[in-house]
C-alpha cells in the first residue's frame, strides 16, 4: 500500500464508512455529516497522505472556476501557433485577469470544433474564450454546449450567448492609410494570405483613406518556404512601391529579415508597417510603426463579459474595441 496511491475506497475500508461519506468529508460537503466521524476521517486522510485528485474535486463543484482558452491550430502557423505574437500577447493577457477575478485558465490548440465541447465538459468549465474559428464551428459551439462563451475577432452572425470581441479592423487600416498618406508616400502595396474577415477590414481601410487607386494587394502562401519564395520571385514588382502595409507584425517583421538580406534597406529603400503591435516590434531593426491591439483591454473585457453571460446580464453581442497607430522607425518620411 505505501508504493501505491491511496484512494478514498481505501479510506472509507479501514474506518468502516461509505465512499460517499468521505467523499463529502474531503470535498467539505460536511452538513449532513457528524463532527465526530469528520475529523476521523481527516485524521486518517493526514496519516495516510492522500493526495485528492484535481479533477475531481472540480468536478465536484457546482463552480470549478475553470475557464478555458480555446486557439485554432490553424496550418498557416506550422505547429506554432502559441509563439504567434498576437496569441501568446492574448493568453499572457487573459491569464493575467482571471488570476485578478479569481479563475484557474487552461488552454487547448485544436482546429477541431467537437473537441472544444469535449474539453468544456471534461472540465466542468465555466466559459470559454475561443480564438481563431471560423462561422460554421461558433454555431455548431453554441448548439452543442450551453455554457458562455467569448470570441476573439469572429465573424457570424449575431447569435445570444455568444459576444463577439472584435477589433476596429477598418479604422486601424484606416490610420495606416492615412499615415502613409500624411509622409509623402502614394503606392501602397498591402499584403496578406487572405482577403476576407479581418484582413479585408484592415486593406480596405487603408485604401480608403489613401484613395483606391494609390493601394494595391497582393496575397502571399501562408507557408513558410513558398513565402520566402514568393518574395523572391515578385521582388522587382514589391519594390515599385514606396511602403507595404501587412496585415499582421508577423508578416511584417518577416519581410523586413527578408529585404535586408537582399541588401534593401527599410525605411531607405521601402517602408513598412504591420498591424498588432506585438512585443517584436520594439526588437526588430528598425522599430516596427504598427497598429495597437490591446490585449489587456480585451482580456479584461473578456472575462467581464463571461461573468455577465453566466448570469444573464449581458445583452451585447459585439463589442467594438478602439486601435491606435504607434509611430517607430520602420516609414520613410517622403516630403523632406
Amino acid at each position: 500500500m505505501e508504493n501505491e496511491r491511496i484512494r478514498i475506497s481505501d479510506i472509507a475500508e479501514e474506518l468502516g464508512l461509505s465512499t460517499a461519506t468521505v467523499s463529502n468529508v474531503i470535498h467539505g460537503k460536511t452538513k449532513k455529516v457528524s463532527d465526530e466521524t469528520v475529523k476521523r476521517v481527516q485524521e486518517l486522510v493526514e496519516k495516510k497522505g492522500y493526495i485528492p485528485s484535481m479533477a475531481a474535486i472540480l468536478l465536484a463543484r457546482n463552480n470549478s472556476k475553470i475557464v478555458g482558452i480555446v486557439v485554432n491550430d490553424h496550418k498557416k502557423y506550422e505547429g506554432h501557433v502559441l509563439e504567434d505574437g498576437f496569441i501568446s500577447a492574448s493568453i499572457n493577457a487573459l491569464s493575467k485577469e482571471l488570476d485578478l477575478a479569481g479563475y484557474f485558465m487552461m488552454v487547448k490548440v485544436t482546429d477541431k470544433w467537437d473537441e472544444i465541447v469535449l474539453f468544456a465538459s471534461m472540465w466542468n468549465m465555466e466559459g470559454l474564450v475561443i480564438i481563431g474559428f471560423c462561422e460554421q464551428d461558433y454555431k455548431k459551439l453554441r448548439e452543442n454546449m450551453h455554457i458562455p462563451f467569448v470570441v476573439y475577432d469572429g465573424y457570424f452572425e449575431e447569435s445570444q450567448g455568444i459576444c463577439n470581441l472584435i477589433s476596429d479592423n477598418h479604422d486601424g487600416g484606416y490610420q495606416v492609410g492615412k499615415y502613409l498618406k500624411h509622409m509623402g508616400h502614394n503606392k501602397v502595396l498591402c499584403i496578406s494570405d487572405n482577403f476576407a474577415c479581418m484582413d479585408s477590414e484592415r486593406i480596405n481601410g487603408c485604401a480608403a483613406a489613401m484613395g483606391d487607386n494609390l493601394v494595391s494587394f497582393m496575397r502571399i502562401p501562408m507557408q513558410k518556404k513558398e513565402r520566402i519564395r514568393f518574395y523572391k520571385d515578385k521582388e522587382s514588382e514589391i519594390l515599385t512601391h514606396t511602403a507595404i502595409f501587412a496585415v499582421s507584425d508577423f508578416y511584417a517583421i518577416e519581410l523586413i529579415l527578408y529585404l535586408q538580406k537582399r541588401g534593401i534597406r527599410v525605411p531607405d529603400d521601402i517602408s513598412i508597417v504591420g498591424f498588432d503591435d506585438s512585443p517584436l516590434c520594439n526588437f526588430c531593426i528598425p522599430s516596427l510603426t504598427t497598429v495597437r491591439q490591446d490585449s489587456g483591454v480585451r482580456a479584461k473585457n473578456a472575462i467581464s463579459i463571461l461573468q455577465n453571460l453566466k448570469m444573464g446580464t449581458e445583452e451585447r453581442v459585439t463589442v467594438k474595441l478602439s486601435v491606435s497607430l504607434i509611430e517607430r522607425n520602420s516609414v520613410k518620411n517622403l516630403n523632406m
